[in-house]
């Protein structure tokens, strides 16, 4: 089944509820290459919406995944709609203090520190399932775009402009992505949950 994202262990997911963020993540990683490939064709702050707006779709599921399978699954369900949200409404907050000339990404900011900083502390939770050490890899993807994407131009000027730093970002977050898949293909329960409600 093709909503089993891939997974080759049928533990993967204990609980099907538990298969929505991850499916809603994976979506955000779809739309953000689309999103990207339209900012990128002819880049202004109209078209990087579009750029953003996904991006949000794959950092507040993974958090609402966290929450679902180390602290409790109803939580998780119950927060990833609002989740969402929350990340969706910085970018529009940040689209509509671009309008008035401010360009505020405080919001957008904070909800990618944090999504970063839940995939961190999770690893100190007790965890469901095996293969919880790719979330470093995750992050650590993450963290490598960021400074690749901050330092554009060094690395351009490092690589003799044969590459840059933003190219090499969206390599970063793509691996990032490929690492949230291979956690899921490889994982299997390691006991039965306590919060299956």
């Amino acid at each position: 089944m093709w909503f089993a994202l891939g997974s080759r262990s049928p533990e993967a997911f204990l609980d099907r509820r538990e298969r929505w963020p991850y499916a809603l993540a994976f979506l955000g990683f779809v739309l953000t290459a689309f999103g990207s490939s339209y900012y990128h064709g002819a880049p202004d702050n109209a078209r990087l919406v579009w750029d953003r707006l996904p991006m949000t779709l794959v950092f507040m599921p993974l958090v609402a995944a966290m929450i679902a399978e180390r602290i409790s699954l109803k939580a998780g369900l119950w927060l990833l709609p609002l989740l969402t949200a929350t990340g969706v409404a910085s970018v529009w907050h940040w689209q509509e203090s671009e309008l008035q000339g401010q360009g505020d990404l405080r919001l957008y900011a904070a909800v990618q520190l944090y999504a970063l900083a839940v995939l961190l502390l999770a690893l100190l939770l007790p965890p469901k399932y095996s293969c919880g050490s790719y979330l470093l890899s995750v992050a650590g993807f993450y963290a490598l775009a960021k400074v690749l994407e901050t330092a554009d131009r060094q690395v351009f000027a490092l690589t003799g402009g044969a590459v840059s730093g933003h190219t090499l970002k969206h390599l970063a977050a793509a691996m990032a992505g490929y690492a949230v898949l291979r956690m899921l293909q490889q994982r299997a329960a390691l006991a039965v949950p306590a919060d299956t409600a």
